[in-house]
């Protein structure tokens, strides 16, 4: 009983000391949030005006002859549909170069029959099983290699995306520039079915276009770049896509050593129409995070502290405010505190589908109509990015249209099953 009387005001002043540390780790962690929030409304703000600025900008006369490499791989959603739509550009001088590496793909037969039928003059190269390298850059490898020198710019597309009409045009001409590396931009995925996997899988991926900017330090998107053939050659593309599986982070890697500029062109995002179930929500994000991890770990390591402070602060907010809640005491600014953050995020999340729906007004009703994932949806999508940073600190395993790959290290890939 003596030991009793003794333990029990200690237990209860040790249990008060926790709570009165967690509620101030609350403190720092919410008001961290909210200044960030604030900060990152007025880039998104800023982000929208570069939007706005450029879809008023005369892209110009300069229109070289232009190589459109295009690699495929297996059946998807609408996929005859997106390559025709690269057959449909607005411009004089270029060719589609559809890469695959077998003949027995379930999409060459696709493949075939939009080169056949296409306006501008495509052609349909077989390349090779990969070796050392992911299959997708292996079709890049070998398909510039076989390129005619006369092509002045390669611009780089995914099957997966369905460009506009003046799309290439105005990817192309500011290379007019001889002092820009590369031009970019990003994909927006649109569902084409309303189920809760593919409406995750928008939101998680919307944030992500709001990374590139006017005067950021930019990155190369494999399905929209375009960049001089000079350029590439100079900067040893070839030799850092050697051993990668990453197309876009290693061109990135070879123009930030050749100090070449990567211009972002929001006029040029590319709609991409999406379906997908968990298990797919979870393998393309898992890819998404540990490539970065492998090829950009100062952009892996910044995510993932920041989405982690995100999810910890809402966590103890919430607790925080049911416990006051349920205990009868005032929780008002507790809540306040915890869904601010929140309420910032929504708010950057209505302007970039803003923006979006202005660069891509043939879908803007679209885009409209399914405004509430882009904002509503940014709640719960830094709990995903948390799956995701924890998931690439246990594999260096991806799955990838079939294909199982290592990676190792950038310069290091390892095809674990084909």
């Amino acid at each position: 009983m003596r030991f009793y009387l003794h333990t029990q005001p200690r237990a209860s002043a040790y249990c008060l000391l926790f709570s009165k540390g967690v509620e101030i780790l609350f403190y720092f962690l919410a008001i961290s949030q909210i200044l960030l929030g604030l900060y990152l409304i007025g880039t998104s703000v800023q982000w929208l005006g570069y939007v706005r600025r450029r879809l008023h900008t005369d892209p110009g006369f300069y229109s070289p002859k232009t190589a459109v490499l295009c690699p495929c791989r297996g059946m998807e959603a609408a996929l005859e549909r997106n390559l025709v739509a690269l057959t449909e550009f607005d411009y004089q001088n270029y060719e589609i170069f559809f890469l695959i590496a077998s003949a027995s793909d379930p999409a060459y037969n696709v493949v075939k029959r939009v080169a056949g039928s296409s306006r501008a003059k495509a052609h349909v190269v077989i390349t090779a099983k990969p070796d050392g390298c992911g299959e997708k850059v292996n079709n890049l490898r070998m398909g510039v290699a076989q390129l005619d020198p006369e092509f002045e710019v390669l611009t780089f597309v995914d099957s997966d995306g369905r460009p506009g009409k003046n799309w290439l045009h105005r990817l192309v001409a500011p290379l007019s520039d001889s002092r820009i590396g590369a031009t970019t931009t990003m994909r927006w995925l649109i569902p084409n079915r309303s189920n809760l996997a593919t409406a995750l899988l928008a939101a998680w991926n919307a944030p992500i276009v709001t990374m590139l900017s006017e005067k950021g330090k930019n990155f190369c998107w494999g399905g929209g770049t375009a960049i001089r053939r000079s350029v590439f050659d100079q900067s040893g593309v070839v030799e850092e896509w050697q051993h990668s599986v990453s197309d876009d982070y290693s061109m990135t890697r070879a123009l930030e050593r050749a100090n070449r500029s990567i211009v972002f062109l929001p006029e040029c995002i590319v709609p991409s129409f999406v379906e997908t179930d968990f298990t797919g929500l979870m393998e393309f994000t898992n890819r998404q995070v540990l490539i970065t991890r492998v090829y950009a770990e100062k952009i892996w390591g910044l995510a993932g502290g920041t989405h982690l402070l995100y999810c910890l602060s809402l966590v103890l907010g919430t607790f925080l405010t049911l416990g006051d809640f349920l205990a009868t005491r005032p929780a008002f600014h507790l809540a306040a505190l915890t869904f601010l953050p929140v309420l910032l995020a929504m708010i950057r999340g209505a302007l970039r589908a803003a923006g979006v729906s202005e660069a891509l007004p043939a879908y803007r009703s679209q885009i409209a109509g399914q405004a509430w994932i882009y904002v509503l949806l940014t709640v719960f999508v830094p709990f995903i990015y948390l799956v995701n940073f924890l998931t690439s600190l246990l594999t260096r395993k991806i799955r990838w249209r079939g294909v199982t790959y290592e990676l190792i290290a950038p310069e290091q890939t390892r095809i674990l099953s084909y």
